[in-house]
């Protein structure tokens, strides 16, 4: 039985280069985190800084989520607390004003609309669970940008919320948690073989659409093989 389908948005969803896209990405981030140090627009030290505590929020924190890990961790080596109003502000403006152009050439997937809409016409639960490493407003941004953000998904994962990352067992049960779904009765469906594939860890069935070789997985194709394989299972 089948009721709850996790899908993966960049790669999956989303038709995105995401090496393109993460320069792009810190290229303009760059300079609105050296505003909020107050350094010189060009100065690298709070992109390191903002790697670095990226790196300690896809650690294990049970008791933080991962903005509050991500925040400490910022301030412990620059000393600027980014949840004071001022800072907060700041990037709020850059989540809204600027990262809406960095979309470049990334558009939905093939199939990607249509098998959200199957799930939910047959009674799954759907989430977006995408690796919680950004804020809600960047997510729902690129979920536009997949063609989906129009359709009533009850779970969306972002890093206001989640207390784990991908591929920690923690966050593939949280987010069944959220659905409220068994998580041996849901499907995690994602391109990555390492952050996407462990879902089967926690006893999740996976459906891999990423590149061959095809990794261990129980079912893998395109979205469109996922919309038919529902279907098949719902019957």
């Amino acid at each position: 039985m089948i009721s709850g389908v996790l899908f993966d948005l960049d790669g999956t969803l989303l038709d995105i280069e995401l090496d393109s896209f993460l320069s792009r990405y810190f290229s303009v981030l760059g300079p609105v985190v050296a505003e909020v140090l107050e350094h010189e627009p060009d100065d690298p030290t709070g992109l390191r800084a903002v790697i670095a505590a990226t790196e300690t929020m896809a650690s294990s924190h049970a008791e933080q989520t991962n903005r509050e890990a991500f925040n400490a961790h910022f301030h412990r080596i620059t000393g600027v607390d980014l949840s004071a109003k001022r800072h907060a502000e700041a990037l709020d403006a850059f989540y809204a004003d600027v990262f809406p152009g960095l979309q470049g050439e990334a558009t939905a997937h093939h199939g990607a609309v249509n098998v959200i809409e199957t799930a939910m016409e047959l009674g799954i639960k759907v989430a977006i669970a995408t690796n919680p490493i950004f804020p809600m407003s960047a997510v729902r941004e690129r979920m536009r940008w997949a063609g989906i953000d129009h359709l009533d998904i009850p779970v969306v994962t972002a890093y206001e919320t989640m207390y784990a990352t991908k591929p920690h067992g923690a966050y593939f049960l949280q987010t069944a948690g959220l659905l409220g779904v068994d998580p041996a009765e849901c499907v995690m469906v994602g391109d990555d073989r390492s952050l996407d594939m462990p879902a089967a860890d926690i006893g999740m069935r996976t459906f891999y659409v990423g590149p061959q070789p095809v990794p261990a997985c129980d079912w893998s194709g395109t979205l469109s093989d996922l919309a038919s394989l529902l279907r098949r299972l719902a019957d």
